[in-house]
Parts: C-alpha cells; sequence; structure tokens
C-alpha cells in the first residue's frame, strides 16, 4: 500500500495532470519524495461548442509538464465516458433523478481505465490531485478525508474498489489549499492563480436546461401545490430538484402568502411536479433507503442489526449522525438524528467513522415519518 508522504525513490508513479493547479503541485510533491513521476493527461469529453474547456486544459498540461521536465502522455478516454459515466448520468435524469457524474468518472475513468493504462506505462504507482489520503487498516486500505474540510474529497472516491486505492497515492491530501497556491507560486507555475474547475466539464458555463435537452426531450407537465392545487406548468421534471427554488414561475400568487415555492416531490407517474411553500416540513426527510452499498474494505461490523455513523447526502454539507440498518434487499436504510433538507434520490448517501470513508450508496427514497408526505414523494 502506498500511503503519502513517504519515501517513493525509484518508483515509477503516472500522475493524473489535469492542467490545473492541483495537480501540478502534486506532481511537485511526488518529484521531492522521489518518485520518477510521469504525467499522463485525460481527454475525457470531445465538445466543439466552445463551452467545456477540455482543448485548454491540455495545453496548460503541457507547460505544466514542460516547466516540471515530466514525461506527458496523453489519452483520449471520450469514449468510455460517454459509455459509463455519460449513460448513467441521462438515464438518472430521465428517471427524475439527480446524479452525480462526479462519482462515477472516479470509479470508472480515473481510478479504472487510467489505471490500466498507467500500467501499460509502467507504472507502479497512480496519483491525482485529490484532497484525500489513504492508510493501512489492518491488511486493507482505509480512504481517509483531507485535512483540509473545505476541499476534502473523500465524498467523490467512495466508489472506488478497494485494489485501486491500494495502488494510488493521494499527496495533496495533508495540505490545505493555500499552501498548495503557495507551492505553485514559489516554484513559477503558470497555474498558480488558475480558477478551480467547477460543476461537469460536459456542460461547462452553458444553462443546463439547454444541454440537457439537447439528449432528452422534454415533457411538459403539471406543478401541483402540496394540497392538490394546480397552481402552472413545468418544462419537464429532469429541470427539477428537491429544494429547488428558482424557475418555477408561480410566484405573487392572489391565492397564497409571499413565501417562496419549493420543490418537495416529484410524481412521475403523473408527471406532475409537488411544491410547497417556506420551510416546509415535506422538504425535510428524518429516513432513506439506498440501494446496496460498496465499501472500501469489509463492510462495518454489527450492520444487520444498526449501527450509529455519520453520512453525507451531499458534497458541500458536514456530515450528520444516523443510524444505519442493512436492508433484507442488500441496501440500507438511514435514520438521521436531524431531519434533512432537500435530500435527492439519485444523490449519494457516503458514510464516515471518524476520519475514515467508509464507502456508500445510491439514494432510492427518502422521506418524513412526522410530515403528511405527497404519496409520491418516497418513490422517484
Amino acid at each position: 500500500m502506498a500511503q503519502f508522504p513517504e519515501n517513493l525513490n525509484g518508483r515509477t508513479v503516472i500522475l493524473g495532470l489535469s492542467g490545473g493547479v492541483d495537480s501540478a503541485v502534486a506532481a511537485i510533491l511526488l518529484k521531492n519524495a522521489g518518485a520518477h513521476v510521469q504525467a499522463l493527461h485525460m481527454t475525457n469529453w470531445e465538445d466543439d461548442d466552445g463551452y467545456c474547456t477540455a482543448a485548454a486544459d491540455l495545453q496548460d498540461a503541457r507547460r505544466i509538464a514542460e516547466r516540471l521536465d515530466l514525461p506527458l502522455h496523453h489519452v483520449n478516454f471520450a469514449r468510455e465516458y460517454k459509455e459509463r459515466v455519460f449513460a448513467d448520468f441521462l438515464a438518472e435524469y430521465e428517471a427524475g433523478r439527480t446524479p452525480n457524474p462526479d462519482v462515477l468518472c472516479n470509479r470508472e475513468i480515473k481510478f479504472g481505465e487510467f489505471l490500466r493504462y498507467a500500467r501499460r506505462l509502467g507504472g507502479e504507482l497512480i496519483a491525482t490531485g485529490h484532497y484525500a489520503r489513504t492508510a493501512d487498516a489492518g491488511g486493507e486500505v482505509a480512504l481517509l478525508k483531507g485535512v483540509d474540510p473545505g476541499k476534502d474529497q473523500s465524498y467523490f472516491l467512495h466508489a472506488v474498489p478497494g485494489e485501486a486505492l491500494q495502488d494510488a497515492v493521494f499527496p495533496l491530501g495533508a495540505y490545505a489549499k493555500a499552501e498548495i497556491r503557495e507551492i505553485a507560486r514559489d516554484h513559477g507555475l503558470p497555474v498558480h492563480d488558475k480558477k478551480d474547475s467547477t460543476g461537469i466539464c460536459f456542460i461547462g458555463e452553458r444553462p443546463f436546461r439547454e444541454f440537457l435537452a439537447g439528449f432528452l426531450p422534454a415533457r411538459p407537465g403539471a406543478i401541483e401545490a402540496a394540497d392538490g392545487r394546480i397552481l402552472g406548468r413545468h418544462d419537464g421534471l429532469m429541470y427539477y430538484t428537491p429544494g429547488q427554488r428558482q424557475g418555477l414561475g408561480i410566484g405573487g400568487r392572489k391565492d397564497a402568502g409571499e413565501a417562496p415555492w419549493y420543490v418537495v416531490a416529484k410524481d412521475r407517474a403523473r408527471n406532475v411536479l409537488i411544491v410547497d411553500q417556506g420551510d416546509s416540513a415535506l422538504l425535510y426527510s428524518d429516513r432513506l433507503r439506498t440501494s446496496p452499498p460498496h465499501w472500501i474494505g469489509s463492510p462495518p461490523a454489527g450492520l444487520a442489526g444498526g449501527i450509529h455513523l455519520s453520512v453525507k447526502v451531499r458534497y458541500r454539507q458536514p456530515e450528520q449522525e444516523c443510524y444505519v440498518v442493512g436492508g433484507d434487499d442488500g441496501g440500507l436504510e438511514v435514520h438521521f438524528s436531524v431531519p434533512q433538507r432537500a435530500v435527492a434520490p439519485g444523490q449519494f448517501a457516503v458514510f464516515y467513522a471518524g476520519e475514515r470513508c467508509l464507502g456508500g450508496g445510491v439514494i432510492e427514497s427518502s422521506w418524513n415519518t412526522t410530515a403528511t408526505h405527497p404519496e409520491p414523494a418516497a418513490a422517484v
């Protein structure tokens, strides 16, 4: 198992060089640890409409590699990405859910195709610019949170197989983002102040609806209040997610108060979007169910009878206390200590025990045992 920092003298490490500051500094740290570093830049999306920055990122990767005297390889995984990540992304939206393609990209591409390609290049280990750490846990690999709570990316790595993590190093896991930018400036890297990438490459800065409409046909339908009143029309359930406020077009009604409206559920059978006003109890869930989870290493002991863990139901969220019970179908039922707002089916519930990320599963349904919820809410 390769933990970092450690002595990497004589070991060949294939680094995923994206063209950003994080992977560039990862190269510096690897070289300082004595590794023989080769860089591999992946193209995972091909688009000529100007929204995706893949071409510019490749040019930045070339500049970084030249500056740091790194051999640079380039590989195109666009076909694999569309088959293994993008197809799932579309299927989830078509089903009225809210997917997270970054999790699949890590599992299928960065720690799947990339790892296999790196081995063909003679790499003993792979490295990325993720803010995470690994450690030995009784012969199994443990995935740990990055020390910078604002940048920790263990959530996105929870579905990566343990055998892939065994061969991975994360040089940035023990650093804060501000320290990484300082190292980049000190080494004269041209990307030291490059803006962090956000969102999904294949969407870029374009309007989300414009992008999705190019692949999935819109199915307009009714917007209903939780009491059944018809309030307006929606453009297609795929464009909305639980807790959404913007883009509903139903504000300022004479038959309602001034509180804003929020999406609380989707009724796919009737193609109806269900909304409620203000901080509605219907926005909150104290229970959820997941698909059969992926565990990094052995499943937590005592799961069948129920155990206390912490969980994130979205990336930008503090961990929440919960009680987790294994279900007969292989999935999990999660009981929150404090009801959670806007839990979205299709996202991932990721579990933690202290600093350790244990794994997670796709959120299949959620509900509130203390509120009268519209019937379809737990079946989206």
